[in-house]
C-alpha cells in the first residue's frame, strides 16, 4: 500500500481501522507467498453510505480479528455510481495489484465491476449484491455470493404475505437490477392479486405519489423494497399518511442502518432476513457483541455478511495460495468458517443455500432493532443455480 493511500486510509476511517488493514506490512501482497491483497469497493459517502459504512466495518473487524498480517485491504469509496466504480475497479486491479475484490453494496455496480474482475482473473467476494444475472447463465468459477441472490429475501417475505392474509398487496421497489429482483422474487411465493406494482427512481425521497396511488388502490396490504435514505423517507412519509394497511418487506427496509432514523413508525413491522442480531449461535453472539464493543452500535445485516466473506477469505487463505486459482477456489467452496448465521454452505452456482426468518421492529431500551418471530423458508436455494454450467 503506498503513501498516498495509506494517508487517506487514516484520514477517512480513523487509526483503529487503518491498523485493521494491514499496514505493518511495508511489501505489497502480491498473491504468492501466503500473501493476499484485497480491493474494498463500496459506498461511503451519499446515499446509501450507512450500507457501505456497515460492511466496510463488519470486514475490518474480521480481518482485525483474525491477526494474519498475510492479508492487506485496500479500501476506496464508490460513491454509488457506476462509472466510479469501475474507474477504482481497474485502478486496483492494474495498480494495486489485488488478489480478490469486495465491497459492493448495489447491484448496477456490481454488474459493472464483478465480471471485469473475474475476467481478468481476480476472485470476486460479495458480501451484499447478488443479481440475478450473476447467480444462472452468467455464474462464473471466481465468482463467489456470501450474503443471498437478490429474489431471496423478497420470496421469503411473499410467502409471508400469504401467511398475513394478504389478498390483493401493492408493490414497490427502485428501477434498477435489485428492485427488479425484488418484485419478481415477491411474485415467485406470493398467491394474492396485485392492486398495484410500481418502480420508483433509485435515490428517491418524495414518495407522495406513490402513497396516494396506493390510497386510491384498493389495496389490503403492502411490500416494498426501498433500502437506505429511500426506505427512511417512504416509512416516514407513509406513517404521516395516515393509510392503515399492514407492511411487510426484506430486512434492506428495516434494517439496523435505518431504524434509528424511522422511528416509532416502523414499530412492529414484520420483515425478512437470513440473519439477526438475535441469532442463536455462538458465532453471531461474539460477532454481535465485539462489533458493539469496536464501533459502539448494534451491526446491520450488511456488517454480518461482509463479515463473514472476510472470514471465508481468511479461511480460504489459511488452506491454499491465492496465486493458484484452483486451489483457492477449492478453499473457498469448503465455507470453513464459523458464520454468524449458523451452518454455512454454497450451492452449485456459489450462492448461500440457507435459511430465512420471519423478524420484528421492536424497541431495546432506546434502541429500535428486529427480533425473530419464526423461521419463513428453509434451506432455500435460488431459482437461478439451475442455469449455472459450474
Amino acid at each position: 500500500m503506498n503513501s498516498t493511500t495509506v494517508k487517506q486510509t487514516l484520514k477517512t476511517f480513523g487509526t483503529a481501522s487503518a491498523l485493521a488493514l494491514g499496514l505493518a506490512m511495508p511489501a505489497a501482497a502480491d498473491g504468492h507467498g501466503g500473501k493476499v491483497k484485497i480491493g474494498l469497493i463500496t459506498t461511503l459517502t451519499g446515499g446509501g453510505a450507512g450500507l457501505g459504512v456497515d460492511i466496510r466495518d463488519g470486514f475490518l473487524l474480521a480481518i482485525k480479528q483474525a491477526g494474519n498480517e498475510g492479508i492487506e485491504v485496500v479500501v476506496e469509496d464508490d460513491q454509488r455510481k457506476p462509472d466510479i466504480a469501475v474507474q477504482l475497479a481497474d485502478k486496483m486491479i492494474q495498480s494495486e495489484k489485488v488478489d480478490i475484490m469486495t465491497g459492493i453494496v448495489w447491484s448496477n455496480l456490481a454488474l459493472a465491476v464483478a465480471p471485469a474482475a473475474t475476467a481478468q482473473g481476480k476472485f470476486y467476494i460479495s458480501p451484499n449484491a447478488g443479481p440475478a444475472q450473476l447467480a444462472g447463465k452468467g455464474c462464473h468459477a471466481s465468482y463467489f455470493n456470501v450474503a443471498w441472490q437478490n429474489d431471496a429475501q423478497h420470496e421469503a417475505a411473499g410467502a409471508h404475505a400469504n401467511k398475513l392474509g394478504f389478498k390483493n398487496a401493492y408493490i414497490l421497489a427502485p428501477n434498477y437490477p435489485a428492485g427488479k429482483d425484488a418484485l419478481t422474487g415477491f411474485k415467485r411465493m406470493y398467491e394474492g392479486a396485485l392492486a398495484g406494482e410500481q418502480y420508483t427512481k433509485l435515490g428517491q425521497t418524495d414518495y407522495a405519489a406513490e402513497i396516494a396511488q396506493i390510497r386510491a388502490s384498493g389495496a389490503d396490504g403492502i411490500f416494498f423494497f426501498l433500502p437506505g435514505g429511500m426506505g427512511i423517507s417512504f416509512l416516514k412519509q407513509y406513517a404521516d399518511s395516515g393509510i392503515d394497511l399492514p407492511v411487510v418487506g426484506p430486512a434492506f427496509s428495516f434494517d439496523q442502518t435505518i431504524l434509528g432514523a424511522v422511528g416509532d413508525a416502523a414499530m412492529g413491522i414484520h420483515n425478512t432476513a437470513q440473519w439477526s442480531p438475535d441469532l442463536d449461535n455462538a458465532a453471531n453472539k461474539a460477532f454481535v457483541e465485539t462489533f458493539k464493543a469496536e464501533y459502539g452500535r448494534i451491526p446491520s445485516l450488511y456488517a454480518s455478511q461482509a463479515f463473514d466473506s472476510a472470514n471465508l477469505i481468511v479461511s480460504a487463505a489459511a488452506k491454499a495460495d491465492v496465486a493458484d486459482t484452483d486451489a483457492f477456489r477449492a478453499a473457498l467452496l469448503e465455507a470453513d468458517f464459523a458464520s454468524t448465521r449458523g451452518d454455512f454452505k454454497f450451492g452449485n452456482n456459489q450462492h448461500p443455500i440457507q435459511d430465512f426468518y420471519v423478524r420484528e421492529v421492536i424497541k431495546d431500551g432506546d434502541v429500535y432493532t428486529n427480533k425473530i418471530l419464526e423461521l419463513a423458508l428453509e434451506d432455500r436455494q435460488d431459482v437461478y443455480a439451475a442455469d449455472c454450467k459450474l
